[in-house]
This record gives C-alpha cells, sequence and structure tokens, in this order.
C-alpha cells in the first residue's frame, strides 16, 4: 500500500510493558512516508515505570513522528472537524480503554479521537494489551467486535499458565491491520496463538 499522503492517528493508551514493542511499527508508517500523529493518554503523559519514564516516550513519539503529540481532549477535538485522521490506531489498547470504547465514556485524548473516527466512519484499528480479556472485558471487546469501522490486530493469549485471561495483540501486525481497515476488511486471522 501506498502511504504517501495518508494520514495515521497512532494512539497510545498505558500498556507501559508494549511501548518499547509499539514504537518500531510507528516508525514503519513513518518510513512508509506517513504523516503519523501520536495520541497519548493521561498514564504516557505522567507515569515513569520500570519500563521508561514519561519523559522519554515523549521524546521518543516526538523524535520519530516530527508531530507534536496530543495530549488532551481539547487537542483531540478538532481532528473530527478536519477529517484529518485516515485511519487511528490505538496501540496499545489497554483493557481500561476498551471499556471505556464500548460503553462510549470519552474521557481521555485517545478516546476522543477514536469519537472523531467514528463521527467521520473512518477506520479505527485496536491493538489490545490487557490481563482481563477473558475476563470482565471479554463482553466488551465481543461489542467492539461487532462495531462498524473497528477492527483489530491479530491478538491472542500471551501466557495461558500464568495469566489465562490476558491478551494480547501481534504489535508487528499493526500496519497490515491498518491496511486492511482502510479497505473496510478484518485482517485474518484475527485470533492467533502467540509465542
Amino acid at each position: 500500500m501506498d502511504w504517501n499522503g495518508k494520514t495515521v492517528g497512532y494512539a497510545l493508551s498505558g500498556s507501559h510493558c508494549t511501548f518499547e514493542e509499539v514504537m518500531p511499527q510507528i516508525q514503519r508508517f513513518v518510513d512508509a512516508g506517513a504523516n503519523v500523529i501520536p495520541i497519548v493518554s493521561n498514564s504516557l503523559v505522567t507515569t515513569d515505570t520500570r519500563f521508561g519514564t514519561a519523559e522519554k516516550w515523549r521524546n521518543e513519539l516526538t523524535r520519530i513522528t516530527g508531530n507534536e503529540i496530543i495530549s488532551s481532549i481539547v487537542q483531540a477535538e478538532p481532528l473530527g472537524p478536519s477529517k484529518k485522521i485516515d485511519v487511528l490506531t490505538i496501540a496499545p489498547c489497554t483493557g481500561n480503554t476498551t471499556s471505556r470504547l464500548a460503553n462510549a465514556i470519552t474521557d481521555s485524548a485517545v478516546l476522543m479521537a477514536a469519537k472523531a473516527q467514528m463521527r467521520n466512519s473512518r477506520p479505527i484499528v485496536l491493538a489490545i494489551s490487557t490481563n482481563d480479556g477473558l475476563g470482565l472485558n471479554a463482553a466488551n471487546i465481543a461489542k467492539l467486535l461487532v462495531t462498524k469501522n473497528i477492527y483489530f490486530v491479530p491478538f491472542g493469549q500471551d501466557d495461558p499458565i500464568n495469566k489465562p485471561n490476558s491478551l494480547v495483540a501481534r504489535m508487528d501486525l499493526i500496519m497490515e491491520a491498518c491496511e486492511a481497515a482502510l479497505q473496510g476488511k478484518q485482517l485474518q486471522p484475527m485470533l492467533i496463538e502467540r509465542h
């Protein structure tokens, strides 16, 4: 697919353990010629973890994309009227973000960006990363599976023995899932075995 002239909204929610894995995926879009707009949850902006400081991740996003980070509802709201984003991916998409999206709660920049995409009938691609995907959040994932213009990066259980409810997407398939979504298709197989 030719990504030149396409704008990708790349939203990150608070699954800090996957940030290292998703940064190269953002770089793939940039290398392919896409304009990437970084959108982040409050957790990424404010929380230092054993996986890196908030400042480190903000600097990395700005360096890779060359764009300012959208981190507030006010900053994200104009994405709707401007119809600026061709495809929005939320990667990683936590259980918290999944549940809020499934229940129409718009309380962060990431969710406002998703609301903007839904308003414009444009694709949203979710790369889930949640410890309760087969627990209480299974109902929310099911709700989103049948929602128009929402697609999933193929996902599976990441540790069935020690964390049987945990689901994580194959982050290396984010670009491919976005390409399929732009054609109105779900990348298959959607349910995969992770190793």
